[in-house]
């Protein structure tokens, strides 16, 4: 069944590839699969925005020269660095590509994306998603928290 009509349900996990690299696709595309992930494709900068819009991704990677030939020219990742924290706050992104040393943080924050990836380790990616995708998880736990203490806080005066 193409992933174009592809239902998510409430137990499925997610995801969204966005990629010009076939080898680099496949090897992700197996990672995710291993790992228990509903993975979607997204063939063009369009479609990315359409798909992303459409469901909540736990996880989103994209390769740096998608659809672009350099890392600048790359508008999916430029639309998803001018989302708002809500729009995207729900996924793990992870950016992919040759220019990155992998978990490198200040490379992440520099792209606004949660871990590099270089694609130089597509051997050990499946780890290495897991990796990013807990790192985000604990993150994410701790804001939570920090949130709700304030808004109780807030809530007593």
């Amino acid at each position: 069944m193409s992933d174009q009509f592809d239902f998510i349900g409430a137990t499925d996990k997610p995801a969204l590839l966005a990629f010009s690299t076939p080898e680099w696709l496949d090897g992700v595309k197996t990672a995710l699969q291993e790992l228990g992930y509903k993975i979607h494709t997204a063939a063009t900068h369009s479609d990315f925005l359409v798909r992303f819009s459409q469901v909540r991704y736990q996880v989103v990677i994209v390769e740096e020269r998608f659809a672009a030939n350099t890392l600048e020219e790359n508008l999916t990742l430029r639309a998803l660095q001018d989302m708002t924290m809500g729009q995207r706050r729900h996924a793990t992104i992870i950016l992919f590509g040759e220019s990155f040393q992998t978990f490198t943080p200040m490379q992440a924050f520099q792209q606004s994306v949660h871990a590099v990836i270089n694609s130089s380790e597509l051997f050990l990616v499946k780890q290495l998603i897991e990796k990013a995708v807990a790192d985000n998880a604990m993150f994410l736990q701790s804001y939570l928290e920090v949130q709700a203490r304030i808004l109780s806080s807030g809530n007593r005066q």
